[in-house]
């Protein structure tokens, strides 16, 4: 009897391995905040077709430079992009435009740090990486925070297929498209 206990939970466990084996190499999304002005059409109008900034602080891979780690982001940033007709680029605008939208992704944040302080340009690091590939991502409006989340993998580079997979789930999440549900009292409600 144990035997064909043993024969019908055999595979089901080897599935479940394998299952939590995939899950495992697929990146953390954390939550995410969105300010009561955040519009999708906002970011569409001001992003389709333009080009968007993205100021990068921190190098989530030591054994790359900065610039080096920031060359091979960009285009795998690209390739996973919201939906607009945007172009990342690292280049601030020639003249600051107003309202300024920018997105800043600092790697290896220092638990402290909050989002409001990265629009207004103050950021910080932990002294020693946790994990491979940390990110704190913000979307600013001039010093206002628009949308952030937080983000990890256990990337080994910048062109780790990993990265990408990470990215296109980021930017769903950090500039939805869909109308956000705004909590607070439903009509007809009984108390």
């Amino acid at each position: 009897m144990a035997r064909s206990q043993t024969r019908y939970w055999r595979p089901i466990l080897l599935l479940l391995a394998a299952v939590v084996s995939a899950c495992a190499n697929v990146g953390v999304i954390g939550g995410a905040y969105y300010a009561p002005e955040y519009s999708w059409s906002e970011f569409f109008a001001a992003t389709d077709g333009r080009n968007f900034q993205v100021i990068v602080s921190g190098n989530p891979f030591p054994n790359l430079s900065e610039a080096e780690f920031k060359r091979r982001l960009l285009p795998v940033m690209q390739a996973n992009k919201p939906r607009p007709n945007l172009t990342f680029t690292y280049e601030p605008p020639p003249e600051p435009p107003r309202p300024d939208y920018r997105l800043v992704l600092v790697f290896n944040a220092a638990n402290d740090l909050t989002a409001d302080r990265v629009c207004a340009g103050q950021v910080w690091h932990k002294p020693e990486a946790t994990r491979p590939f940390d990110l704190f991502a913000v979307y600013c409006r001039n010093d206002q925070v628009m949308s952030y989340t937080t983000a990890w993998t256990q990337a080994t580079g910048p062109d780790d297929p990993r990265v990408g997979q990470l990215f296109a789930q980021l930017f769903q999440v950090l500039f939805p498209d869909y109308a956000l549900m705004r909590r607070g009292p439903r009509p007809f409600v009984r108390w």
